[in-house]
C-alpha cells in the first residue's frame, strides 16, 4: 500500500472542506474521534471477556483431570 505525502494530505483535506465546509469539519471530527473510543472501549471489552473465558475454562480442565 503506498504511502501518502504531505502533498497528498493537503489536497484530500481541501477536497474534505470543499465538500463539507469548514463549519461541518470539526463535527466530523469530532463524531470520528468519538467513533474510535467506543471500538477501541469495545475491543477492550471483548479481551476482557475472552480472557474471562480462557480463566473459566482453565479451572473446568483442572476440575475434571
Amino acid at each position: 500500500m503506498p504511502h501518502l505525502g504531505t502533498t497528498e494530505l493537503i489536497i484530500i483535506l481541501v477536497i474534505v472542506m470543499l465538500i463539507f465546509g469548514a463549519g461541518k469539519l470539526s463535527s466530523i471530527g469530532g463524531a470520528l474521534g468519538k467513533g474510535i473510543k467506543e471500538f477501541r472501549q469495545a475491543t477492550r471489552e471483548i479481551e476482557g471477556a475472552s480472557e474471562d473465558v480462557k480463566e473459566a475454562t482453565d479451572e473446568v480442565n483442572k476440575e475434571t483431570a
